[in-house]
């Protein structure tokens, strides 16, 4: 039992939640989407997912087609799961749909959304773009650093087939995790993987904060609450 001077806020709280639904649902029912599962009040389709969305989206799309809608919480999201459509919204109207989605962890992991895979299609965007193709990512400089792939390469294969005839069992994704951290620290810092910088363990934590699931993504009118921050 609540004590009486936080029922009453906690019980306007639920009353303001269910409220804030209806309107967000009545100012969205005059629009048109593609067919889809129906939805659950606030939750949206969120409950639908389970542990496996990859196989819930392919059996869902054999039932409402290779365009649907869904509602994941109260962000509507549009699923495309045939190749000539995809090709529609990723190479034919790519510029429409450059843009990603806004996202909490994007936030913190790339300053407020200013690095090149966070940041909204325009012109930052652009000049980002820009300034990697031509400083960066230009052909030159990728040959450049060949011979040095080439070496890295060669000394992993020596040290797996070193280990295939000793019958050692040896973790591969760890392996080449290091082949390119080591390769990274050589192209950008000149030199050999340095332990004051743990690049690899960054980037998987990275990883890991850019997928893990927060509700204010997908309720936005949490986000003042700072619930997962």
């Amino acid at each position: 039992m609540l004590p009486q001077t936080l029922a009453i806020p906690a019980l306007l709280f639920v009353v303001f939640i269910f409220i804030l639904s209806a309107v967000v649902l009545q100012s969205k029912q005059n629009e048109k989407y593609p067919p889809g599962p129906k939805t659950l009040p606030i939750i949206g389709n969120l409950h639908m997912l389970g542990k496996l969305p990859h196989r819930t989206l392919q059996s869902l799309a054999k039932q409402y087609g290779p365009i649907m809608s869904l509602k994941l919480g109260q962000v509507t999201t549009i699923v495309i799961s045939s190749p000539e459509t995809a090709e529609l919204f990723l190479k034919t109207h790519d510029t429409t749909f450059a843009s990603r989605p806004k996202s909490i962890s994007s936030k913190y992991i790339s300053y407020g959304g200013k690095g090149l895979v966070f940041s909204e299609y325009g012109p930052y965007w652009r000049n980002m773009r820009k300034l990697c193709t031509v400083q960066l990512l230009i052909a030159s400089k990728v040959e450049m650093f060949s011979p040095l792939r080439s070496q890295q390469l060669q000394e992993l294969v020596k040290c797996l087939r070193k280990t295939a005839s000793s019958r050692e069992v040896v973790d591969l994704s760890d392996m080449v995790g290091d082949l390119i951290e080591n390769i990274n620290f050589q192209m950008i810092f000149g030199c050999s993987k340095d332990d004051r910088f743990d690049v690899k363990n960054l980037a998987h934590e990275i990883v890991n904060l850019a997928g893990t699931f927060n509700v204010a993504d997908y309720m936005p009118w949490l986000r003042v609450f700072d619930l997962q921050v």
